[in-house]
């Protein structure tokens, strides 16, 4: 019998979706957080896949975090591994040379939550419900949400939310900066879509710059920023991409990229 598969992928017009599948409720056990891994380590690596959404293919749950019987008697060397094998995912999603977008719809708890703060911007179904409730079990989130909220949305708000681990209404998640806008659910796919697409028919090589610039030039010094800032500038000078971009703004014609 054929094993099921818990993350399911596809490419639509440059646009990767990457959906978590594994009914009932979207709970993560290890094989699925490897099967996330993998996907994206492949995704990143299409040429095809200019965007990547990570999605849901269930209706009611983007994620319920982790199937809770994986760590029953873990043990620290076993949720180190854990641990680890989360945040080689974190690692992959900071250091994506592509645009990053979330679609969150549903119950949003957990380890899949958690990795949409690291994508670039995350929309979200006006109905879904946002939580880390890992201080009910006595835990903490793993996927270096600690440290990704506190730079999202400031850390009185950040702690705050971690210590209550209540589910956030969409519009107050909005309201925090933890969303960067809402959809009505049956339009979410087709928005993020749309938008994923205008972001597809840019510069490969500026939307990576942009992205390295900001999101690790966030974690620096801002002199050490403003000198990785100078560095991909003058990389960027020697690119097709920039050439392109000039010479056609002087032609007053639409730019063709190097993809």
């Amino acid at each position: 019998m054929s094993q099921p598969i818990l993350i399911r992928s596809s490419v639509d017009r440059h646009v990767g979706w990457l959906e978590f599948n594994r009914p009932p409720v979207n709970a993560f056990t290890r094989e699925m957080v490897d099967e996330t891994h993998d996907a994206i380590v492949a995704a990143l690596g299409d040429p095809e896949v200019r965007v990547l959404v990570l999605a849901s293919a269930l209706p009611r749950y983007f994620s319920a975090g982790a199937d809770l019987h994986v760590f029953k008697g873990i043990g620290q060397d076993g949720m180190r591994r854990w641990a680890e094998r989360c945040h080689d995912i974190v690692r992959l999603l900071r250091n994506s040379p592509k645009p990053l977008l979330a679609a969150i719809n549903g119950t949003a708890v957990g380890g899949g939550l958690e990795m949409t703060l690291h994508c670039d911007l995350r929309f979200a179904a006006t109905d879904a419900r946002l939580g880390q409730p890992e201080i009910n079990i006595g835990f903490i989130p793993p996927i270096a949400t600690t440290q990704a909220l506190a730079r999202l949305i400031g850390r009185p708000r950040a702690i705050r939310y971690l210590y209550e681990g209540r589910l956030v209404p969409a519009a107050e998640a909005l309201d925090w900066g933890l969303l960067d806008e809402l959809v009505e659910p049956a339009g979410l796919q087709a928005h993020v879509q749309a938008y994923a697409e205008t972001l597809a028919a840019k510069s490969p090589a500026a939307l990576a710059a942009i992205r390295r610039t900001v999101t690790l030039g966030g974690g620096m010094t801002f002199e050490d920023g403003m000198a990785l800032e100078l560095d991909t500038v003058v990389q960027l000078a020697v690119t097709p991409d920039f050439a392109e971009g000039v010479d056609a703004f002087l032609a007053k014609r639409p730019p063709t990229w190097r993809y």
